[in-house]
């Protein structure tokens, strides 16, 4: 199987999941929040600057009105942004050693 093929198929599962499975990731706080709220300090918790201009805030993609469609599209696109990333990294760094 050549490097491009299975690239492209591993994406396409890659995708896939994030788009199929998202929406029914457990809307339960993580372990961290449940602590603080536990022992009461959750209100004090502070977004980081960038995170109020976060592009798909609260895993959920804006303009879409079905929260698990929002949910699944905001999966889809964090998937092929963390893909795009990398990719460009690792191309950078193979130009750089050659």
């Amino acid at each position: 199987m050549s490097r491009r093929l299975f690239l492209a198929l591993a994406l396409a599962v890659a995708v896939a999941l994030a788009f199929a499975a998202s929406p029914y990731a457990s809307s339960s706080p993580d372990g961290l929040e449940r602590v603080a709220t536990d022992k009461g300090f959750v209100e004090r918790g502070k977004l980081h600057k960038a995170q109020h201009h976060s592009p798909i805030a609260n895993y959920a993609f804006p303009g879409i009105d079905d929260p698990r469609l929002a949910t699944g599209v905001a999966g889809f696109v964090g998937t092929l942004g963390v893909f795009a990333v990398g990719y460009g990294v690792a191309r950078a760094a193979r130009r750089t050693r050659t």
